[in-house]
């Protein structure tokens, strides 16, 4: 354990790629198999389900200490993170342990605080639980204490991505990252074996039928003059981006897989994808769109209907039949058990189309069209992506796909080979109703704002504007009031927004919110609804879970509006 914390400590403080990769690859050199899988394992963020809560800790660490909750509370407010509140807060109540203090938590090893002694703490209750929490706090210095922590609360992060973990891997196996990141995918359970299993060689590591290759990412373009596109239109493959969620669909060993590109088996989700697997040739993996697609329609359904299907281990027959599900494939990664990645795409396109002709449509209920071909769009010119970009709306896409026909199938981002030019998002100009502070390196900010839209648009006159840009009236034409005989315009919250805001404009909102704040709500302040900013969104849906009627789709901040007044903000 002690090795892990002085690794997360090496890796909190390197700002440096190749630093990052050495201190990595050293841990693993020197840790046996089963503390590396460990260490693998958490830094990949697959730890899994929290053990222990953040206010159960505070609670543990106030039981066992005569420090005042109010005193807690402000040292958290600074920090803004608990696991890290009560790894300073605990050394500051008990002696710091000696780098060879005997007997303690600490020296056991990483594999053993993972799979016996977190668990064990976790399953018991009350004071039993308590004790168990503190039994493990003694003896660890405030780092340790720390990396403790987060492990209970499966907050540990640390900035290292997979990335850097498969090149730290691959320094120390001389493997390609390719091959290493397809072991990976689909799931790493850590033990010694499984990472002996990860460090074979090349020809020896023993083939599972579900397992998905690396997803390969494009990169975004926002303008192509930017980034312009080499050749000619007729180099490249066109397609509607459409709105679903990635996946790969698997035919191998007699069954059928579904992974989406979170690498979560979502077999259960769509087993009439499932079905329709089974007309693919054995050795077969497609990566596409999973969409909610009725049959007989030209389009798909909006995502609000795909929304409904996710998470859903056993959907029943209403719902299935209500938002009926279609593989919209784009790709062919495997044929007949071979690896099709290095091929070109105008290779594997051709593939793919005559495999989705030669499919036995009886195998996959007739007319459903369970699984279907990413149609290939027209472009003659340069001069035309613009306007076929425009489309994107009536197509129910999001906007285009553009895929060098000559590029490989690559894992991650690689940019150059694939771009997503999306449309351009919706945009509203709404009021700052609330604000609330942000965690980590931001909780002294207030980072978290609720903005929202006038109820109605009525003809307002210059007496009106006065009032509602006055802070007497500013609770009256807010949210709060619910009088609906109110002569006033009623403003409605209608998105949270974090992020669109460089570090200048933070720090002048939050002295702004502090002045200007008119009521609280414990962590959250009610400000005067006078600050008006534009969000940028990617769509709506009715939602009955909102006071507004409307879930917005990505909502993020595009520009702070300095230069309108609140009145002017949309409805």
């Amino acid at each position: 354990m002690r090795r892990f914390a002085a690794l997360y400590r090496e890796l909190d403080a390197s700002r440096g790629t190749a630093a990052r990769v050495q201190a990595l690859a050293i841990y693993f050199q020197q840790a046996d198999p089963a503390d590396a899988a460990w260490g693998l394992h958490v830094l990949l963020g697959k730890q899994g389900k929290r053990l222990i809560t953040g206010p159960r800790l505070r609670q543990i660490c106030l039981e066992g200490s005569t420090l005042p909750e109010w005193l807690f509370d402000d040292c958290y407010s600074h920090v803004g993170d608990s696991a890290e509140t009560i790894a300073l807060l605990w050394r500051q109540l008990t002696p710091e342990p000696s780098s060879d203090t005997p007997g303690t938590a600490a020296d056991q090893s990483l594999h053993h605080w993972m799979a016996e002694l977190l668990p064990a703490a976790s399953a018991l209750e009350s004071e039993a639980q308590a004790e168990a929490v503190r039994q493990l706090w003694h003896g660890l210095d405030a780092n340790e204490l720390l990396v403790a922590n987060k492990l209970l609360t499966g907050g540990l992060r640390v900035g290292v991505g997979q990335g850097l973990l498969v090149r730290a891997v691959s320094r120390i196996s001389n493997l390609e990252e390719p091959l290493l990141q397809h072991r990976l995918m689909g799931g790493f359970r850590p033990s010694a074996e499984a990472w002996q299993a990860l460090l074979a060689p090349a020809n020896q590591a023993a083939a599972v039928p579900s397992r998905p290759y690396p997803f390969f990412l494009a990169s975004p373009l926002d303008d192509p003059a930017d980034a312009p596109l080499p050749g000619s239109p007729a180099d490249w493959l066109v397609e509607w981006k459409y709105d679903g969620i990635r996946g790969q669909l698997i035919r191998r060993a007699g069954e059928g897989f579904l992974w989406s590109r979170g690498e979560e088996l979502i077999n259960a989700s769509f087993p009439e994808l499932i079905g329709a697997s089974a007309a693919l040739p054995e050795g077969t993996v497609l990566d596409g769109e999973i969409l909610v697609w009725p049959p007989g329609e030209p389009q798909p359904s909006p995502f609000a209907q795909l929304q409904r299907r996710l998470g859903r281990k056993a959907p029943g027959r209403q719902l299935l039949a209500e938002c009926p599900a279609a593989f919209v494939a784009y790709d062919l990664l495997e044929r007949n058990g071979e690896d099709w990645r290095p091929r070109p795409l105008s290779q594997r396109r051709s593939a793919l189309e005559a495999l989705l002709q030669e499919l036995p449509q009886a195998a996959q209920a007739p007319g459903t069209n369970l699984l279907r071909l990413s149609p290939r769009l027209a472009l003659a010119h340069w001069q035309e992506l613009e306007p076929l970009r425009q489309q994107a709306a009536s197509a129910a896409a999001e906007g285009l796909m553009l895929k060098a026909l000559e590029s490989p199938y690559l894992s991650g981002r690689r940019r150059g080979h694939w771009w997503k030019h999306k449309r351009e998002p919706f945009r509203l100009d709404a009021v700052l109703l609330y604000a609330q502070a942000g965690s980590g390196r931001r909780a002294n900010l207030f980072t978290d704002y609720t903005f929202g839209l006038w109820e109605h648009q009525p003809e307002i006159g210059p007496d009106i504007k006065a009032n509602i840009n006055s802070e007497a009236d500013a609770v009256a034409s807010s949210e709060a009031n619910t009088n609906a005989e109110s002569a006033q315009p009623r403003l409605v919250s209608f998105a949270k927004a974090y992020s669109g805001l460089d570090d200048a404009e933070i720090t002048a909102l939050d002295r702004w919110i502090r002045s200007h704040t008119i009521e609280r709500f414990g962590p959250v302040r009610a400000v005067e609804p006078v600050q008006v900013f534009e969000l940028a969104f990617e769509g709506l849906q009715a939602s009955k879970r909102h006071k507004s009627g409307i879930a917005v789709r990505f909502p993020r901040i595009s520009r702070w509006r300095r230069d309108k007044p609140a009145h002017e903000a949309d409805s």
